[in-house]
């Protein structure tokens, strides 16, 4: 799957750009929907990710792209929740989630992109 982080704050999965946070379930784009998240923005000084929101857990690997200077904070109970259903999370700033994102098929790809700090 193409996916190529453009400059702070823009990303082009598959040809077509976006300015907000991803979220890639099996191949499926959508907009990361941060709000169950913003009541721990202060405790974090970043609105992190939460296990509150819609998380892609098909895969056995979940990519988070944490941002252009790898600033998104991930919960403990996002990692908590991962390690109880068996998954491995992969944790890198978004350049690099891009290139792996770019090494996988459609439908293996399981990943939360940051697209901004």
């Amino acid at each position: 799957m193409k996916a190529t982080l453009l400059g702070f704050g823009r990303i082009e999965i598959e040809g077509r750009q976006y300015d907000r946070d991803l979220v890639i379930d099996a191949g499926t784009v959508r907009t990361r929907v941060k709000k169950p998240s913003k009541p721990y923005r202060a405790q974090y000084g970043h609105t992190p990710l939460s296990a509150e929101e819609r998380i892609p857990w098909g895969g056995t690997q979940l990519i988070v792209g944490t941002g252009t200077y790898g600033s998104l904070p991930i919960m403990p109970a996002v990692y908590e929740e991962a390690e109880r259903r068996g998954v491995e999370i992969v944790a890198l700033a978004t350049e690099e989630a891009c290139r792996l994102i770019r090494e996988r098929q459609a439908k293996e790809i399981f990943a939360i992109v940051h697209v901004t700090c």
